[in-house]
């Protein structure tokens, strides 16, 4: 079973005065990235704002949320919202779609194909900013250059497209144009950007929900699955070799395994399956700051 909370620090070292707050960084994983909500909530509820923020893929997408000032709480508030009825979030999901059943036969693309700026728009809550200078904390994006075959990093003008680029998976979101860079899901280059904080000179907090196979007896995986499993497996394998070189002060893994990728509509289970890192996190994060 994995570690709740795995401290990089020895056990008798305080963030003060070697550190000056706390810098977050919010991981790629899919769905199982909601977990993300019990990080942000055990901050609100210790009264610990983050002085700047790091994400990738979903990490991006709720760090964008919290940076522009929506409490942990709200945000759980309103995902819960939007996914308590499948119906309406099909409907929207239909209305960011811009694949077409006879693409499958002509162009070989996927046709249920979308578009990751209509995703956000449908589905962000209305406080969200359009440019990172409205943010109320500085948020550092990150996403892959497709063509550059490289990691590209936002933290300056228009939110919306960075965010979008960050989740664009390939095969489910279609690549998105911005910045002279076409832009895939963050994930495949850097899942967990912790490093970007350490400039800060402020504690790092890291959630890594990129996790494990499912745990559940063996069997072939189906094709949707298995590609998602792979790319999990790849942000596992990066983030790995990463914390081999410098890991952050303080990173947490939510025993969300028996979660994939898709699984959004089971947003209360994950939720439920992560809440125990919320005390850990406040122990860990107390016994930092005393």
């Amino acid at each position: 079973m994995e570690k709740l909370v795995d401290s990089a620090r020895p056990a008798k070292t305080r963030l003060r005065p070697q550190r000056q707050g706390i810098a977050l960084a919010l991981g790629a994983g899919g769905a199982r990235g909601l977990a993300h909500i019990e990080v942000l909530e055990a901050l609100d509820e210790l009264g610990v704002r983050p002085i700047a923020i790091a994400g990738s893929s979903i990490g991006a997408v709720l760090g964008a949320a919290y940076a522009a000032g929506v409490s942990g709480r709200d945000i759980r508030l309103h995902v819960l919202a939007v996914l308590r009825n499948r119906a309406e979030v099909m409907s929207r999901l239909l209305r960011a779609r811009v694949g077409r059943i006879s693409d499958l036969f002509t162009t070989f693309t996927n046709p249920v194909l979308m578009d990751a700026e209509i995703l956000l728009d449908t589905f962000w809550p209305g406080a969200v900013p359009n440019t990172f200078e409205e943010l109320a904390i500085p948020l550092t994006v990150v996403a892959t250059d497709y063509y550059g075959r490289c990691e590209v990093t936002f933290g300056a003008g228009s939110l919306a497209p960075a965010v979008a680029g960050s989740m664009a998976i390939p095969g489910l979101i279609r690549p998105v144009e911005a910045r002279g860079y076409v832009l895939v899901d963050g994930g495949a280059v850097n899942p967990l950007p912790y490093e970007h904080l350490f400039t800060t000179g402020a504690f790092t907090l890291a959630c890594d929900v990129a996790g494990g196979p499912p745990d559940q007896v063996k069997r072939v995986p189906a094709p949707f699955e298995a590609m998602f499993g792979a790319a999990q497996i790849m942000q596992r394998s990066i983030t790995t070799q990463m914390l081999k070189v410098r890991a952050p002060d303080l990173i947490v893994r939510p025993e969300i395994n028996a979660f994939r990728a898709l699984d959004f509509f089971r947003a209360k289970d994950i939720l439920r399956a992560a809440a125990p890192v919320k005390d850990q996190i406040k122990r860990s994060l107390e016994f930092h700051l005393d």
